[in-house]
């Protein structure tokens, strides 16, 4: 997987622009050396959303153009149903002003509460959206077919996300490059890159994947590594 910094969206870009892609904190403003950052090529993969008010920051994030892969929004525990229906309701929003942006939806859910969203999008038909994993998930195997985008920690265990085969971008809160350097080379040396899962899941996309029985891995490819073969 390669990590990425996740940077405040008020500080300056400069220091950063080696580190492309980035990852912004949004913390309610965006200095104004990113616009032109952005024109002039600089990738940003996913913006990070506040708890307080996720749907208009978003409405605000998208106004200022800056091309990001994804919006992450944090979900909290749904205790009733009013709860359940008010998230829907941001969701809905976003994903209608997101149409046609190349914008992706995923969620930043508080550990525990696994099931009862996954389940709660399902019965909305919410396939358009997905999810962040984080050290907190408690159950990565239900979110196995929709996580789009990760948030570590240094130190952070990522092999449950590994088992899974996951492999893409991985968030890495940054105060400075050159600590970013240090802290994302350990995790590296850590969690070596995966080709495939653990075991190949049952179901992708809420369906059931059929085995193609005319295909073999090689057992340098399997997901344990290398093995003897005398």
């Amino acid at each position: 997987m390669r990590f990425v910094p996740l940077i405040p969206s008020s500080v300056p870009p400069e220091p950063w622009l080696s580190l492309t892609p980035l990852m912004l904190r949004w913390d309610g403003s965006l200095h104004p050396g990113w616009g032109p950052a952005v024109r002039r090529g600089l990738a940003i993969h996913a913006v990070h959303l506040p708890g307080e008010s996720p749907a208009e920051e978003g409405l605000e994030v998208l106004r200022h153009g800056l091309g990001a892969d994804f919006l992450v929004l944090p979900v909290g525990r749904l205790e009733t149903r009013e709860a359940g229906f008010r998230l829907l309701g941001q969701l809905e929003m976003l994903l209608e002003a997101t149409s046609g942006r190349g914008v992706k939806l995923a969620l930043h859910l508080e550990a525990g509460t696994e099931a009862a969203v996954r389940d709660l999008l399902r019965q909305a038909h919410g396939e358009a959206v997905g999810f962040c994993w984080h050290p907190g998930i408690l159950d990565a195997e239900l979110l196995a077919d929709r996580i789009w985008c990760g948030l570590c920690a240094p130190g952070s265990d990522l092999r449950p996300l590994q088992d899974l085969g996951y492999r893409w971008d991985m968030a890495l809160a940054a105060s400075d490059p050159g600590t970013f350097r240090v802290q994302a080379a350990a995790l590296e040396a850590t969690h070596p890159p995966v080709l495939f899962p653990a075991e190949m899941p049952a179901t992708a996309l809420g369906r059931p994947v059929v085995p193609d029985e005319s295909v073999v891995f090689g057992r340098h490819l399997r997901p344990e590594g290398p093995r003897d073969h005398s």
